[in-house]
């Protein structure tokens, strides 16, 4: 390594063990492609489906849709080992900043950040406990209705209590349609509408599938709203964004495969409801203890109960056509300002987390 380079050492650490691993690599392509080369020098760091960490060349990162064919095999198996290279990186003079783009279980629900925390390194966005909280949707809503965030009627359940009976009593308080949702996915994997009770049984065999936590939601009609947070301890929120799905529900094929979903930034709301979702999605963000960067979903009925919070995306997609970077365009924050700005996050966040453990 040359020690005379002083551009900050950019480990981007991409793949994983869950069901996004393929949203993953497209998303880690576009931001290793857009970082400053005369700012960053760029280190890949591939995790496989399997777990084993190696170091790909970019020219091996696909660059369009997410297609599973595109995802060259090399990655599953061959490379260089790279896990200890992330501690030999951060001990050379030049600062090295890491930012995990690992989405859904083992990347985004804290693991890996408490790794980073271990090897005593900056990274990019929240730190464990928020990751956790936001990643397992059972949790944060727990969270949300302490601090007075308003959000759909739901129920959780261990995947152990899901009899006959509590599925009864599931469609009983919340009705039909509904949504049946793994705690602890993303991309909106293993999620279910459901419209009666054969379909909840089904529905709920397959959400256990991904996670032991089951929710329920009840279905609404409204408009499903996205901002963009960033920042650490003053953190600010971005231009409203609006998104018409194509399918039934805004799901993985209607995100990443068909393409088919309308994005409006942005969101035709008045200044006084902007304001207020904004402002709502700042309460959650802090509610999670969240920092970096963050999603905040939202339903909006109109004519009903307002503005709901659905969920927070710690690690959302970041691919340039994603919605928290265009999101962040329309706010003034171009793809490269806003890498530049998280990394910065992440140094300001390191530097504060080591005078909490310099004893």
């Amino acid at each position: 390594m040359d020690t005379t380079d002083s551009r900050i050492n950019l480990v981007v650490i991409f793949g994983g063990q869950s069901a996004e691993h393929d949203v993953s690599c497209v998303t880690a392509s576009h931001v290793l492609r857009a970082a400053d080369p005369t700012k960053y020098r760029t280190i890949p760091v591939a995790i496989s489906r399997t777990g084993e960490w190696c170091s790909p060349h970019l020219a091996e990162l696909p660059q369009g849709g997410v297609n599973p064919q595109s995802i060259p095999a090399r990655l599953e198996a061959n490379g260089v080992p790279a896990s200890q290279n992330i501690v030999q990186t951060s001990s050379h003079s030049a600062p090295t900043v890491v930012i995990p783009l690992i989405h859904g279980p083992l990347g985004e629900d804290g693991t890996l950040q408490g790794l980073l925390e271990m090897m005593g390194v900056a990274y990019v966005g929240s730190g464990v406990l928020s990751s956790a909280l936001a990643m397992d949707k059972a949790m944060a809503k727990k969270v949300f209705a302490h601090e007075g965030i308003p959000q759909v009627r739901h129920i959780s359940l261990r995947d152990d209590n899901m009899s006959p009976s509590s599925l009864q009593s599931v469609s009983d308080e919340l009705g039909f349609p509904l949504f049946v949702k793994p705690a602890n996915m993303g991309s909106s994997v293993g999620v279910s509408k459901v419209r009666d009770a054969a379909e909840l049984q089904r529905g709920a065999a397959l959400a256990a599938t991904y996670d032991q936590w089951i929710v329920f939601e009840e279905a609404v009609t409204a408009r499903e709203l996205e901002v963009a947070v960033l920042g650490n301890r003053v953190p600010r929120a971005s231009v409203v964004g609006e998104i018409v799905p194509g399918n039934d529900f805004y799901d993985y094929e209607d995100k990443y495969v068909t393409d088919s979903a309308t994005l409006m930034i942005p969101a035709s709301l008045t200044q006084e409801q902007s304001d207020e979702v904004r402002e709502l999605a700042l309460r959650a963000y802090e509610a999670l203890r969240c920092e970096g960067m963050a999603r905040v979903d939202f339903f909006f009925e109109e004519n009903g109960r307002g503005f709901l919070c659905n969920e927070i995306n710690t690690i959302p997609g970041f691919t340039p056509i994603s919605m928290y970077p265009k999101m962040w365009e329309a706010s003034g924050v171009g793809y490269s300002d806003l890498i530049n700005e998280l990394v910065a996050h992440a140094q300001e966040r390191h530097s504060r987390r080591k005078l909490n453990t310099a004893h």
